[in-house]
Formats: C-alpha cells, sequence, structure tokens
C-alpha cells in the first residue's frame, strides 16, 4: 500500500466531513475522485498529504512513498528562473550532482588526489545511473507536449500568466516521477492537444494517480476505479466514470429500498411497543423489541444533495438570419499571426465550438466577435442581435462591495429574490452564500457569478470562454441542459469534451490561419478528422510505394544495386557449393526484404490511426494502436539486423562463388 485512510473522521468545526472513512491506494492505480463541490475532495487530498490531521483514525503513508500533488494554491509560488529552469528543479539531485563534479574536477586538477578522484569517479557514475545527461531533453519534451513553443522555454517564469504557470508545475510534478500523482483539475488549464499528450503519458506512469476533474471524458480514458465522496463515507466503484454512474444508480435503487424496508419495520415494531408496553403480559417483549430497535443498524435514506434545478433563459428578441458576419478577418500580435484574411458567419440557431491549440487563437476570435479586440477585416453585426459575453477578464468588472445577490440584480433581468437565489443554486451558491461579499470570493467563485450573469441576461447571442472551467459535474449537466433549450445562439471556447459534445451543431477550427468550418458536431468532426488522417496516410503510403516501384524500374549502378547479383567471370571454375548456398542466401535476403516493406506499410497505417484525434478519446483502442506500433517496431529492428547480416553474407559468398 502507498497511501491511504483506516476509519477517519474529520471535522470542520461541527461539520462533519468524513465518518469512519477507509480507502487504501495500491500501486500502479488509476483512481478518480469524485463528489459534488463541498463534499471535501481537496480536503481528502491534504489529509493524504499530511496538511491536515484526522480528528480519528489513522492516515498511513509508507515510508518510502514519494506524493506529488498538484492543485490552485501552488500559483502563489514565483520566480525570477526561467520555466526551463523551474521545470529542471525536479531533477534536484542531478543538478547537485552537477555541482559536485564540477567543483571535484577542479580540485582534482589542482591536486591530483586519489582520494578525490574515487570521490569524482562515484558522482559520475551515479549520475550515469539517474540517466543525469539527458535531463534538460526530457524537460524540453514534456513542457512541449504540454503546449509551450521552444522560444517560450527561456523566458521567465513570473511572465506567465496563472493558467501556464501551472502548467509548468504540472511539467515538473511528472519529471518527478512520484509514487503517488495527486491531480486536483489537472485539465483546467489545458487545451485539447495538452490534454490529449497528458492522457497519453499518464497511461503510461509507473506510480499511481489520484485525479479530482469534472471532464467525463478524461476519467472515462486514465481511470479503472473511482472513489466517491457520499454522505460522509467513502464509495469504491470498480470501472470508469460510465461504469460508476450506472453503478451508483443501481446501488441507490438497492438503498433506498432498503431503506423504505426497514422504515416499515421500525413502525410495525413501534406500534406493538406503544400497544403493549403497559400491558402486563406483553410488557417484557415490548421492552426487548425495545432494546433491539436501539441496536439496528440503520440504513440512510438516499438523498439527492444537489437537486435537478433547471436553468431557464429568456429571449426578449429574435435576431436575424445571420447575427455575425466575418470578412476578410486578419489578426496580428507582432510577427505572430492569429488569423489572416479569413472569415465565416454565425446563423440564427447555431451553437458553436471553438476548437484548436492553445496560442491559436480561440479566445482572440472570440474577442473579435464580441468588438473587444481591434483588428483588420470586416466584422457586421446582424438584425436585433443582443449579445452577452463571458470572459475571465469579466471578474474585474465585479462590484466588490456588493454582495452575490446584490450583483444579480444588476443584471435587469426582472428575476424575483427567490428566482435568483435558486439559479444562483445551480452555479454552487447555496444559502447563506448568496449573502457573501464578492470581495471575498475566490478566483473560481468570481468566475461562477459572472457565468451566471450571463446566463440570466434576456441576449439571444451568448459568447463564452471557458464556461465550465469552476463548475462541478452536475453543474455542468444543469448547463448543458440549460444551453440545449436556449432559443438563442451562441459560440463557445471549451477544452471540456463531454461538454462541447453535449451543446455544439457545428465546429470552427482555428488552423493554418484559418477559420474552418465544420457542419456538424463534436463527434461527427472527431470522425471526419480520423477519416482524414487515414486517407493522408494511405495517399503518403502510395506515393511511397509508387517512387519505390518507379526507383526499382530504372537500372541502378552495381554499387547501389538492392540485391547484389553474382558476376561471373568468362571461363572462370564455378565453385558449386559456394553457388547453392549463395541461391539460398539470396532467396532470404529477398524474403527479408519483402517482409520489411511489409512491416513498413503496416507501421504507417498505425502511425495515422495514433496522430487521429478519435484513438485518443478511446482508452482501449489507443493502447491496442499504441502496443501494436511498439510491436512492429521491434519486429522491424530484428529484420533490419537479419536484412544486414544476409546482404554481408550475399556479398562474401559472391566472391567465393567466382573465385
Amino acid at each position: 500500500m502507498l497511501a491511504g485512510l483506516t476509519n477517519v473522521t474529520f471535522e470542520f468545526g461541527s461539520r462533519i466531513l468524513f465518518e469512519n472513512a477507509t480507502w487504501h491506494i495500491q500501486p500502479n492505480e488509476r483512481i478518480g475522485l469524485v463528489g459534488f463541490n463541498g463534499t471535501g475532495k481537496s480536503t481528502l487530498l491534504k489529509l493524504l498529504v499530511g496538511q491536515y490531521s484526522a480528528s480519528e483514525g489513522t492516515v498511513e503513508r509508507s515510508r518510502t512513498t514519494t506524493i506529488g500533488y498538484l492543485h490552485q494554491d501552488l500559483l502563489s509560488f514565483d520566480t525570477s528562473e526561467t520555466i526551463l529552469q523551474v521545470a529542471m528543479g525536479a531533477f534536484e539531485r542531478v543538478l547537485q550532482l552537477e555541482k559536485e563534479i564540477e567543483e571535484l574536477g577542479h580540485e582534482l586538477e589542482r591536486t591530483g588526489d586519489e582520494a578525490t578522484l574515487i570521490a569524482y569517479t562515484d558522482r559520475l557514475h551515479e549520475m550515469d545511473t539517474l540517466d543525469g545527461y539527458t535531463i534538460q531533453h526530457r524537460t524540453e519534451e514534456v513542457l512541449q507536449g504540454l503546449g509551450f513553443e521552444n522560444a517560450a522555454l527561456s523566458r521567465p517564469y513570473k511572465e506567465f500568466s496563472g493558467g501556464w504557470r501551472m502548467r509548468v508545475l504540472l511539467a515538473k510534478m511528472i519529471l518527478q516521477a512520484p509514487d503517488l500523482l495527486l491531480l486536483d483539475e489537472p485539465t483546467n488549464h489545458l487545451d485539447l492537444p495538452s490534454i490529449e499528450w497528458l492522457e497519453k503519458y499518464l497511461i503510461h506512469y509507473q506510480g499511481s494517480v489520484v485525479i479530482v476533474s469534472h471532464d467525463k471524458y478524461f476519467l472515462n480514458r486514465m481511470v479503472t476505479k473511482i472513489v466517491e465522496v457520499y454522505q460522509r463515507q467513502l464509495h469504491i466503484y470498480n470501472g470508469n466514470y460510465d461504469f460508476f454512474q450506472k453503478e451508483k444508480e443501481i446501488r441507490s435503487d438497492l438503498q433506498q429500498r432498503a431503506y423504505e424496508n426497514q422504515q416499515d419495520y421500525i413502525r410495525q415494531q413501534e406500534r406493538f411497543i406503544e400497544r403493549f408496553k403497559a400491558k402486563a403480559s406483553k410488557a417484557a417483549q415490548a421492552q426487548s423489541i425495545a432494546k433491539r430497535l436501539d441496536r439496528l443498524d440503520r440504513v440512510e435514506e438516499v438523498i439527492v444533495e444537489r437537486p435537478d434545478i433547471r436553468i431557464n433563459f429568456q429571449v426578449d428578441k429574435v435576431p436575424g438570419k445571420v447575427l455575425v458576419e466575418l470578412k476578410h478577418i486578419t489578426k496580428k500580435f507582432g510577427d505572430n499571426t492569429i488569423v489572416e484574411n479569413t472569415g465565416a458567419e454565425i446563423d440564427r440557431g447555431d451553437k458553436i465550438a471553438l476548437i484548436g491549440a492553445n496560442g491559436k487563437g480561440k479566445s482572440t476570435l472570440l474577442r473579435i466577435i464580441a468588438g473587444i479586440e481591434p483588428f483588420e477585416g470586416d466584422r457586421r453585426w446582424g438584425h436585433n442581435v443582443e449579445e452577452s459575453f463571458y470572459a475571465q477578464h469579466q471578474l474585474e468588472s465585479l462590484g466588490l462591495n456588493n454582495t452575490v445577490l446584490d450583483e444579480m440584480k444588476t443584471c435587469g433581468a426582472q428575476k424575483t429574490e427567490l428566482e435568483l437565489r435558486t439559479l444562483l443554486g445551480c452555479f454552487l451558491f447555496s444559502g447563506d452564500d448568496a449573502d457573501k461579499k464578492i470581495k471575498v470570493l475566490s478566483g473560481g467563485e468570481k468566475a461562477r457569478v459572472a457565468l451566471a450573469k450571463t446566463i440570466v441576461s434576456k441576449a439571444n447571442f451568448l459568447m463564452l470562454d471557458e464556461p465550465t472551467n469552476h463548475l462541478d459535474m452536475h453543474s455542468v449537466d444543469l448547463l448543458i441542459d440549460a444551453l440545449n433549450r436556449y432559443q438563442g445562439t451562441l459560440i463557445m471556447v471549451s477544452h471540456d469534451r463531454y461538454f462541447i459534445s453535449k451543446v455544439a451543431n457545428r465546429i470552427w477550427e482555428i488552423d493554418e490561419h484559418a477559420i474552418k468550418v465544420f457542419d456538424g458536431g463534436y463527434e461527427e468532426w472527431v470522425a471526419w478528422k480520423e477519416r482524414m488522417a487515414r486517407n493522408q496516410a494511405a495517399t503518403a503510403a502510395a506515393a511511397r510505394q509508387e517512387k519505390k516501384a518507379e526507383r526499382k524500374a530504372e537500372p541502378a549502378p552495381a554499387s547501389k544495386q538492392e540485391t547484389p547479383a553474382p558476376k561471373p567471370v568468362a571461363n572462370a571454375p564455378i565453385n558449386k557449393e559456394a553457388k547453392k548456398e549463395l541461391q539460398k542466401q539470396q532467396k532470404l535476403f529477398k524474403e527479408l526484404e519483402q517482409k520489411i516493406e511489409d512491416l513498413n506499410k503496416k507501421k504507417a497505417e498505425q502511425e495515422a490511426l495514433l496522430a487521429a484525434p478519435e484513438t485518443y478519446a478511446d482508452k482501449n483502442k489507443f493502447v491496442a494502436t499504441e502496443t501494436s506500433l511498439k510491436t512492429i517496431n521491434a519486429s522491424l529492428k530484428t529484420l533490419t539486423a537479419e536484412y544486414e547480416v544476409a546482404f554481408e553474407k550475399v556479398m562474401e559468398l559472391e566472391e567465393q562463388a567466382n573465385k
């Protein structure tokens, strides 16, 4: 066991978060930690790393277990070091060894002392054992996988925004390779390519991983066990998130039936006690039943902790057919071109997901559409368009001295206080939370207030930049339901693939500085991208085959012929044994050549599959494809070695046959 809890009870004041909770984390486990906001998921992680202490029970950690914990509080860290230096801090011992080796080297040059030489040799051996000479390459590889350009690696850490800083700290933690990795919402600051890279990396991670995330796609791809925080207990499900949802429904149904049956039994026994407790002949029996009820292990009722409240939109005006028209749009930041001479239009009823890697300009394009970002080209609003824009920068416009409820009243939505409180409940502000001042809220809470203000407006056109970042799964589901019933038009930027797949009916992808429009939902778009990747791979393979056939058809110089042919010398005696062996080796040589050619075809097919986005969305498919590719590469390596040996043998036998 790496770490775990045994009969742990934890309280905040009078509120009990966990009661007699037990959970043991074993090596090589992939665990999703789920539960409504406020149930204690982050608290549980802090118990595991020792930041909090249990009221009762024991928190266990193996003495040799190393734990990495990624959480939002890490953003308070600041430094003038480059992001490459910060991430390379993961290799603390290697960096220390580099200094020691340098110092010992100077000392050795000066004195030539034998003890110094031994110490110097020991350090070199340890450096080699730790693979210390590749740490910069490994660090660059991880940072690039998480979306950093090469040029950014030498920039100071303090110049980057919170989201990019979190990526650097994630890279450092991954490079440290702890036995147990605790990740609290790791995808919040990642774009889709970076999430896919992280999935690929973690699938092959040697340690155990515990993930808190509201991204259902990510959890389904990554975990094989779910731990749910529910009713002050930890409930364990052996499967991914989809399995957990189905199994939880079955368990809840069984628990509710058991509760109702037990309540019927209790009522019957209580009626008996009430009826006969004063009757002499039955008093002893009634008292015995009363004691039995006191000792009864009570089944808890299934309580819906977060009721399914519907978020309702009101749209005052119906816009024209075209809401926004973009023509010849160009946007550059210095030498960095975001989009160039591109265009598209947003029609009434469109629900568009704007997709592309970080740095491709998704948020910039959203601001261009909103009219708050300067650009070259033409953007035209349609008739009767009433827009509402949600983005992180709006947090600055919130009235700091307002309560959450008062801030909602500034929207002019003409909703009653009860309706506003109900809506705020969907955005995780329940009870007295609605009376908190804006200035005391966290960044995530302010973001939820700004989103609630956007939703409550009567706009017929919504622009949403990462709306799900600070919501739990239940709130995301409520928002999906609301946006599907929304009669207006919207365009959104989101890295949450589940959210996109449930809401969007069109996809805009920013690629090669242009807006590429796909008329269909996210899953259709992924399937289309996969088909395109397969077609490109097939076309490339066909082109390679055609070139190879052309090369074979052309006469090549003898020194460059693929299969060396014997050159009989006129009137020379033939060595029959050597000739026979030569023919055998030539046959083997051609067979190896054909096998290598076939394997290269298969390799191209598997590489095309591995490059397709759809493969990353299916864990089993990804693992099977990557395993197949590894097998092919291993076979190619073996066959190539045999091919080279056979080639040398043929050359040698040619000489013998013609002697």
